[in-house]
């Protein structure tokens, strides 16, 4: 069966809506924390060397780059297609290159040729390291995109909190330049104690953050899902999280060959203002918001929870038990289930309790843009129990929604 056929084929037998399988990402620096649903035997699959799962990426076309172990495919998702007694799988990348349009809409294709975001779960059982994704300008000097993303905290996801539920933002007030600058010239005595220098906001599931590139951010232990723009690009300027040292290589992790050793160059990435910006929370924090007043959509509610960045967007969804709605979109989506089971147009749907590495599920899907506007069908056959998913959109797509 060839590839062209293999995207065609998937696209018709889910009438507009491509099923995808789980897409596990390891990181060697991260402890899992166990929420994302993986067998308990499967968090190490791949060895001690790799690291444990502690990321799921969703709808991606955007390769992980975790040193020179990275696999051919990690971090990319697949399209699955199930006929003629086999199971045929094509990365979702190449069924975007091959329908284009007919898949992301014309809109996006012609202006990004690509799928320009994904989104991920991310569980850790700690703290990340305070960090920073590049901005445009120093992301394009290592051939990568600037990296905005956002986070949700899904109650369904957050069983519990993991050992450190607050994340440190961007910088205090009245920080200078020089402080920051000698917590990175000691990266490699021990502790930096870059983390004096910031402060921690406690996380709140059923809440979320937007974090623009050049921002500092060591992200909390809650299992997050994060929309995001199509890049893996990030410097870790912490060198100690909790009792775990961070590789030097990582301070420079995406710097030029010929900006390494440079701390001043280290400090240009970071878009100072924002860092420093007194408001920061008001003007990152985010509550979900309703699409539409609930009186207007009976059997349904649907939230925005991502909603401050121009690059992507994010929905909640909640189907209520017993009902079938139908709901439009003006752009194409990517989602997850988080909780229940039902139909969505040709599809079963249901939100696994454990997944084996290498298992196919039934919860993650893509909406092309054509079904997306013509409207999916979701029913809801439980009598107690809300379908629940979570919706990730490309850029502008918040705007074509008002």
């Amino acid at each position: 069966m060839s590839s062209t056929s293999v995207a065609s084929l998937a696209l018709d037998q889910g009438g507009g809506i491509l099923r995808l399988a789980p897409n596990w990402v390891p990181r060697f620096y991260c402890v899992p924390g166990r929420r994302i649903k993986l067998h308990p035997d499967d968090y190490y699959a791949l060895g001690s060397a790799r690291g444990g799962f502690d990321e799921r990426w969703l709808s991606s076309t955007t390769p992980a780059d975790n040193g020179p172990l990275t696999a051919p495919h990690e971090g990319l998702s697949f399209v699955v297609f199930e006929g003629g007694g086999r199971t045929e799988r094509m990365l979702f990348r190449d069924v975007i290159e091959e329908l284009r349009g007919a898949v992301i809409g014309e809109r996006i294709w012609s202006e990004h040729g690509c799928w320009p975001m994904y989104a991920k779960f991310f569980d850790n059982m700690g703290a990340l390291p305070h960090h920073v994704h590049h901005r445009d300008q120093h992301a394009a000097l290592v051939g990568q995109n600037g990296k905005p993303e956002a986070y949700y905290f899904p109650p369904q996801m957050n069983n519990h909190g993991g050992d450190f539920p607050y994340t440190f933002f961007g910088l205090e007030p009245g920080t200078t330049k020089d402080q920051l600058r000698e917590c990175l010239v000691n990266f490699t005595k021990g502790d930096n104690k870059i983390t004096n220098l910031s402060r921690a906001c406690r996380l709140e599931p059923g809440t979320g953050w937007d974090v623009a590139p050049g921002i500092l951010h060591a992200p909390g232990s809650l299992c997050t899902y994060e929309p995001q723009r199509n890049s893996d690009v990030y410097a870790m300027y912490q060198s100690l999280t909790g009792n775990q040292i961070v590789s030097e290589d990582l301070l420079w992790k995406d710097s030029p060959a010929d900006r390494r050793g440079d701390f001043d160059y280290l400090i240009d990435v970071l878009d100072w203002e924002a860092n420093v910006d007194p408001h920061f929370v008001s003007n990152h924090f985010m509550r979900p918001r309703l699409v539409r007043p609930a009186q207007e959509t009976p059997g349904y509610v649907e939230k925005w929870v991502c909603y401050r960045s121009d690059a992507f967007s994010a929905k909640e969804l909640t189907v209520l038990p017993g009902h079938t709605v139908t709901i439009r979109d003006e752009a194409a989506y990517g989602l997850i289930l988080v909780q229940g089971h039902g139909t969505m147009g040709n599809w079963q749907v249901d939100t696994p309790t454990l997944i084996r590495y290498g298992q196919l599920t039934s919860d993650e899907f893509f909406v092309t843009e054509p079904a997306a506007r013509e409207g999916v069908v979701i029913k809801n056959p439980s009598a107690t129990d809300p379908l629940v998913m979570l919706k990730h959109f490309g850029p502008a797509a918040l705007k074509l929604d008002v």
